[in-house]
């Protein structure tokens, strides 16, 4: 089980393969994974944005699970497992199953779409966080359609079994705030805010784009970490004009074609309503291959 001194460094929100038709493809995702397990990361998230939560399987993520806690096994990485939905009781009983399947924490995103109220968001964590397995709290109104207060934070953050939160907020407000004072730790969620959020006193990233480069993202954590922000800075903007083209288009879409141009994975498949990426944006990206 993870705690609260274990959320620092480089968290990996990690793709669905599926095949061409659609199929989980298990294959690609243990050649994927294990290529993640052997560099410079403190953890896994299965099942979260990154994964297509919303047309995965509960089977599926569970497959996913087990195969991801076999690889990391040797490697002592902890896996996060995504559990929140905009149902309180759905989202409890995934958490209790995500506990009972092995993960070392659970994602909780803020419930989405039923927009309610800052009291109706700190119950729906305190709930979850009842079922005994940690709570990582994830705020990221753009896709939830309500936005948690800074007062409402602290408050879930005070809940016994939330450990920590992602940062999705789409600016630094938030960790700035938090941090100010004593603060569980607040993972950067929005890539493109990683150096600055570091800077603002987060204690790591759960990065999409860090599925490429990854020990690139881990060097600009180190350094900030040993007080080089400036170096930190300069290794960060390096990395900028990746992030930039891995979200023009709807995520995981670009990462997913990246990896699966790079052999990690067969096939570059998504889901719909995701669609598959322009012409323009792999001609963008193929520099990175």
């Amino acid at each position: 089980m993870l705690n609260e001194q274990d959320l620092r460094g480089i968290f990996i929100p990690v793709i669905t393969p599926f095949t061409p038709s659609g199929e989980l493809d298990l294959d690609s995702y243990r050649t994927y994974a294990g290529h993640l397990v052997k560099q410079r990361i403190q953890g896994l998230v299965v099942n979260g944005t990154t994964g297509e939560s919303p047309t995965v399987t509960w089977e599926e993520a569970a497959a996913l699970l087990q195969a991801t806690k076999e690889l990391a096994k040797g490697q002592h990485i902890p896996v996060i497992m995504g559990t929140g939905t905009n149902d309180t009781a759905a989202t409890v009983r995934r958490t209790e199953q995500a506990g009972l399947l092995g993960a070392d924490a659970a994602l909780v995103v803020v419930p989405y779409y039923s927009r309610p109220s800052q009291a109706g968001i700190i119950e729906h964590f305190r709930q979850a966080a009842r079922v005994g397995i940690p709570v990582i709290a994830y705020e990221i109104p753009y896709r939830t359609g309500v936005k948690v207060t800074v007062d409402t934070m602290r408050e879930i953050l005070e809940i016994d079994g939330v450990i920590g939160l992602k940062d999705s907020s789409g600016g630094t407000e938030l960790v700035s705030e938090l941090t100010r004072f004593d603060s569980k730790p607040v993972l950067c969620g929005e890539d493109a805010y990683f150096y600055t959020s570091l800077a603002s006193g987060a204690s790591g990233g759960m990065l999409a784009s860090a599925n490429v480069r990854t020990n690139d993202f881990a060097e600009v954590y180190r350094l900030a970490q040993s007080g080089r922000f400036l170096d930190a800075k300069r290794a960060f903007d390096t990395l900028l004009p990746l992030i930039r083209l891995l979200f023009r288009e709807p995520n995981p879409c670009p990462v997913k074609w990246l990896l699966s141009r790079q052999g990690l994975i067969a096939s570059s498949a998504v889901r719909l309503p995701l669609c598959p990426i322009t012409s323009s944006l792999e001609h963008e990206l193929a520099a990175y291959v």
